[in-house]
């Protein structure tokens, strides 16, 4: 078998090379790609009859016989059978050994033959696959760092562009000082800052930005929305926000606007110790019932014997936004047999990432608004609005205090925007100073285009 090897720059090269050395009809092999170009296994199509058929190939020829006399019958002195008989034996359907075995050999070849070539074309497959991980890794890579690049220089040219806006606005470096020191995230601060109205001055921009934010914020028009239309409420949020004790401040309203008998309590929290006894307590004093359950089966039995009462009120056990127990919780809520309405109270003293956390964590289908608690424990209120504006959260109430039911106010948006900048704090360490304002100003140019903030009212 007299195999050659061509190895050319190119595919088109390496075939011409082929044609020129072994003529039009030459047969080939294999084709794969190697260092430096490709490589063609090939062969003449004349040596194809010796790959078939070896064992005739190195057959001897044997000296020509004189044909018998018409119609004798002559045995070969080699015991081979007569032509008659051959030929007896082809129209009857049977071949001799001999010519058998010259079958299975010249299959045995054919099948090597396309062994070797089926080897060789998964061994050239292999590496064309090889090279196609090795480039898409190299694309991948190269578009990471692309990416970056851009990161940086979109975060080079916005600190460039606030520098100079630095310069021609001062005010605006003043506004987004302000709502920064205030607790807002440096993305809505930028947003805020990028449309104030050109040619004002710091105390216009305030009062500017202060309408957006009330603007933005959803909240409940009177009390009579929830006292007088009644329901299931579930008030959840993580331990340690104020739910109970916000709890018993609604439950102190009702009682007030329709009387004892028309409010149930019920409890989840079998964990923490004392947290039934608290809201036991809480319920005597306003002779309302508390119900303890433990899951959803008793809540779906509880739900069903309170269904007269005009409201419910439900003080579930403190979950971490972390834990899994919270989806848990929704869907034990969402599968008592009844329409539970889930308030999630917000604690204003938190982080706004931590905060964004919690809601992400609790809103499962749907909340049907918040309630911000511990608001007299805040330095600054900026963070909790920011994310009740970006969440798109119906506020209910805030809660500035432990008296039962005087420290539980109905959300004011107008006051809780200018609050958020009168608020007393002792933030100096924490102010940003002139130079520090294009750094936070370019970090937040990306986070701008937030989907959350997509939304956002502006003017």
């Amino acid at each position: 078998m007299n195999v050659k090897k061509f190895v050319a720059a190119s595919s088109r090269e390496a075939w011409r090379n082929v044609r020129e050395t072994l003529g039009p009809d030459a047969v080939i092999l294999s084709n794969r790609t190697v260092e430096g170009g490709v490589e063609i296994l090939a062969m003449a199509n004349e040596e194809m009859s010796t790959l078939a058929t070896p064992a005739l190939a190195t057959r001897p020829k044997r000296p020509a016989r004189p044909a018998p006399p018409e119609g004798s019958v002559e045995d070969d002195a080699h015991g081979h059978a007569p032509r008659a008989q051959g030929a007896e034996a082809a129209a009857s359907g049977k071949a001799s050994p001999a010519a058998e075995a010259r079958v299975w050999r010249n299959r045995g070849a054919n099948s090597q033959t396309q062994a070797v070539a089926l080897a060789d074309v998964m061994a050239a497959r292999r590496l064309q696959a090889a090279a196609t991980e090795n480039a898409a890794a190299a694309y991948s890579e190269v578009m990471n760092e692309i990416r970056q690049m851009r990161g940086a220089l979109e975060s080079q040219l916005a600190e460039i562009s606030w520098d100079h806006t630095q310069k021609r606005d001062p005010y605006k470096a003043e506004v987004m000082r302000e709502m920064l020191a205030a607790g807002f995230s440096a993305s809505l601060s930028r947003l805020m800052t990028e449309h104030l109205p050109r040619g004002g001055d710091a105390a216009s921009g305030l009062q500017w930005v202060k309408s957006v934010l009330a603007r933005n914020l959803l909240t409940m028009s009177n009390e009579s929305e929830l006292l007088e239309q009644g329901g299931v409420y579930a008030l959840v949020g993580p331990t340690g926000v104020g739910k109970t004790t916000t709890t018993a401040k609604l439950a102190a309203r009702c009682v007030m606007r329709h009387g004892a008998n028309k409010l149930a309590l019920i409890t989840t929290d079998g964990y923490r110790i004392g947290g039934y006894e608290q809201l036991r307590i809480y319920g005597k004093i306003l002779g309302v019932m508390v119900h303890s359950v433990k899951d959803e089966a008793d809540l779906r039995i509880a739900l069903q014997e309170l269904k007269g009462k005009h409201t419910v009120l439900i003080d579930t056990v403190g979950v971490g936004q972390r834990d899994q127990m919270v989806s848990e919780q929704v869907a034990m809520l969402s599968g008592a047999g009844a329409e539970v309405k889930r308030l999630l109270c917000l604690n204003a003293t938190a982080t706004g990432s931590t905060l964004n956390e919690v809601v992400g964590a609790y809103k499962g289908d749907g909340l049907a608004g918040c309630i911000i608690t511990k608001l007299d424990e805040a330095a600054t209120i900026g963070n909790v609005i920011d994310i009740v504006i970006r969440q798109k959260l119906n506020l209910y109430y805030v809660a500035n205090g432990q008296r039962v039911p005087e420290d539980l106010h109905v959300a004011n948006k107008l006051y809780l925007a200018d609050r958020a900048f009168k608020q007393k704090r002792e933030t100096a360490p924490f102010e940003l100073q002139d130079t520090e304002l294009p750094l936070i100003a370019g970090a937040a140019a990306r986070a701008v285009n937030d989907k959350s903030l997509r939304e956002v009212i502006i003017g």
